[in-house]
């Protein structure tokens, strides 16, 4: 099953990744300045900052050949050369970005992170940075063709779908199943807390159903608890909530996700293994919360180191500036919901 690539004029987002070098395993563009938010007019859309993600299957050499393109991009840390800005990438979620870069008349923020590093996290949930960004829409610009790379993208969907069953009750609307995959990445995140709009995950899900849609038709279709009618846009779905069906789900969550949920759940001192304490969760009433409890730590985790690390990446000065933006954002969502 190849990852669905989403139609709609990309030429834009290509004029942006032609300014970069072209060794790439996957380019794709998300977020507010691609796909249209709840709240925002289409005006905004046009003014965003435009988010990118490249994938490297060489970063050492990537980040020099755009040292040599696009200098000034970089922090302070340009002076350390492509070898060190790689080490840096690899702290946090693995992904280094460069923010509040002016190009093509617009401002762009876009992250480089390994092919290695990023199979990792789609196959295992890592970090669940990248993989979560890739469980919503997004424009892709560039893909070779690594079939390893094609399978994790694919299995990265499969996890989200098992996941949100797990969290969810055992009837529950399409629009219901998109808003628990959106919020898997944000589970956790301390931006949420302070410089996110609190309602951003139904801001993204209500304006881009079709999208949602296309991405997880293939397969929510293959899957026998769910009942996809698609020709009338619906799904229905009668998950099995037997310990038995909530055990099968669990041994089929990622290696990372797992790991977490057995430390929450297996005492100190005590070495019983996963699939003995998932058997004990799948009896367990507060599965799904123990499932969402599992997913907080990953992110929680990643989203701090990976946001203190934005100090370096992007400088002081652009880091408050970006952060002073998210702080508007988050302030203008929440006037909006104030009566």
């Amino acid at each position: 099953m190849a990852l669905p690539v989403l139609s709609s004029s990309a030429v834009k987002f290509r004029r942006v990744l032609a300014h970069f070098p072209q060794e790439l395993s996957l380019a794709f563009a998300y977020g507010s300045g691609v796909f249209r938010q709840a709240g925002a007019s289409a005006e905004h859309g046009e003014t965003n900052m435009l988010d990118f993600v490249f994938a490297a299957d060489d970063a050492v050499t990537w980040h020099m050949m755009n040292l040599l393109k696009n200098r000034s991009h970089y922090s302070f840390l340009k002076f350390f050369g492509p070898k060190k800005i790689s080490t840096i990438q690899r702290y946090g979620a693995g992904i280094y970005y460069n923010t509040l870069v002016p190009c093509n008349g617009r401002m762009i923020k876009y992250g480089v992170i390994s092919t290695d590093a990023l199979i990792e996290d789609l196959f295992h949930w890592k970090t669940l940075y990248v993989a979560g960004r890739l469980q919503k829409p997004v424009k892709i610009l560039a893909q070779n063709e690594n079939s390893r790379l094609q399978a994790a993208l694919v299995s990265n969907l499969k996890s989200a779908v098992t996941a949100a069953f797990l969290m969810l009750p055992e009837s529950f609307s399409e629009e219901d199943l998109y808003m628990q995959i959106a919020g898997l990445s944000y589970s956790g995140d301390f931006r949420m807390i302070i410089g996110e709009d609190k309602s951003k995950v139904q801001n993204i899900v209500k304006p881009n159903i079709a999208h949602f849609q296309k991405l997880y038709s293939t397969i929510l279709q293959d899957c026998p608890q769910v009942v996809y009618k698609h020709h009338l846009g619906r799904l229905e779905a009668s998950i099995d909530k037997s310990p038995e069906g909530q055990f099968t789900q669990l041994m089929a969550l990622p290696k990372t996700l797992q790991q977490k949920i057995t430390a929450l759940v297996n005492p100190p001192g005590k070495n019983r293994d996963v699939e003995e304490i998932l058997l004990q969760v799948a009896h367990d009433p507060d599965c799904g919360f123990v499932v969402h409890q599992g997913i907080s730590g990953i992110v929680r985790s990643s989203s701090i180191v990976q946001s203190a690390k934005t100090i370096l990446t992007a400088g002081a000065k652009k880091s408050v500036t970006y952060s002073l933006k998210k702080l508007y954002k988050m302030t203008k969502g929440g006037l909006k919901k104030t009566p």
